[in-house]
């Protein structure tokens, strides 16, 4: 299965909680981190929930 890296470009802060449990669930918690992970409708569904805040890098 294919993969997609995904960058957080924005900060969790004054953001609901859901938001950031998304982002702890990419495996995503610092700034400019890029993490790798199966690109599955799971994933793309996260993405959706936050676009403000992550980046799908090619």
């Amino acid at each position: 299965m294919a993969t997609i890296k995904i960058k957080q470009i924005g900060s969790p802060i004054r953001r609901p909680a859901s938001q950031r449990q998304i982002l702890i669930g990419l495996g995503l918690n610092k700034m400019h981190k890029i993490v790798e992970r199966q690109d599955t409708p799971e994933v793309r569904g996260a993405i959706a929930k936050v676009p403000h805040l992550v980046q799908v890098i090619d």
